[in-house]
């Protein structure tokens, strides 16, 4: 089952790309946009509650309540910041902020993991690879004289935030769901929570645009099952590592069609994680 957080790499990749050109569209806002696609994604996960439902009663423990809560808001933040920052900048300049999630993952689990116990993320074998990786994917954006940063790249910083923040809290009651009925009610939550805020206007949307976020919708289903599922079976840090791998198939992705440049920098970052991936699955 190795090969799940691989296709969670995919995913993200592909969604990543697949958002970025619908929300080139100008008509098509950050927030009509959050609030239809977790709409799409409920509604695409309701056949498969019949099979797949899991909800344990400790789920209703306050300190697990306030958790959810924890994870729904960190969620709505981290979407809105992420898809601004997308709609607005090219994806390779927004790629070096968003790629730090990763390693805020890796950050916030040792740190959890000092503070929470039983939160077991502390296999040395695979913090330093992981943390060399992390490493490597922020190196190809180091500029020698300068580093740039303008409102959407800060965006996309504090979206990375909010979504390693999520992702670690979500780890703390995974156990008490499948991965299928906690992403569920997680994307239930966001979609109940965007509604309320944004108060956006569906009439906007025709049919080609409803499709594709459907399509979308269905991409980002793929990969948080398989990161749930990663986080269940191998742990926060192994499944980061390999989740890694997505912004190589980003830019790659990127260059193919959006037209955008892959440089030295981008091609040996890309080599010192895929190593640090081998390494991992070997040792």
């Amino acid at each position: 089952m190795i090969y799940i957080p691989f296709l969670g790499a995919i995913a993200l990749s592909a969604g990543t790309i697949l958002e970025k050109l619908l929300l080139k569209k100008k008509k098509l806002e950050v927030t009509l946009y959050q609030t239809a696609s977790f709409l799409s994604i409920i509604l695409l996960m309701v056949p498969l509650l019949f099979f797949f439902w899991k909800m344990d009663s400790g789920a209703w423990e306050l300190k697990n309540i306030l958790i959810f809560l924890g994870v729904i808001a960190s969620a709505v933040i981290a979407n809105f910041l992420a898809l601004y920052a997308l709609k607005w900048e090219k994806v390779t300049n927004t790629e070096p902020a968003r790629i730090l999630e990763p390693m805020l993952v890796i950050v916030l689990a040792i740190i959890f993991n000092l503070f929470i116990q039983g939160f077991q993320e502390t296999n040395i074998k695979l913090v330093i690879p992981a943390l060399i990786a992390a490493v490597a994917l922020i190196f190809p954006h180091i500029k020698k004289h300068h580093l740039r940063i303008n409102k959407y790249i800060l965006a996309a910083i504090f979206g990375s935030f909010f979504f390693a923040l999520e992702l670690v809290l979500s780890k703390l009651i995974l156990d008490l769901y499948s991965p299928i009925s906690f992403y569920f009610l997680r994307c239930l939550f966001v979609f109940l929570m965007s509604l309320i805020l944004f108060r956006p206007d569906f009439k906007i949307l025709n049919k080609k645009i409803s499709f594709n976020i459907l399509i979308i919708g269905l991409v980002w289903i793929v990969y948080r099952i398989a990161i749930y599922f990663g986080y269940m079976k191998y742990g926060i840090i192994f499944t980061t590592l390999i989740v890694m791998i997505s912004p190589i198939m980003i830019y790659i992705f990127a260059g193919r069609f959006l037209k955008e440049k892959l440089n030295w920098k981008n091609i040996l970052s890309s080599v010192i994680i895929i190593a640090c991936v081998v390494y991992s699955l070997f040792s």
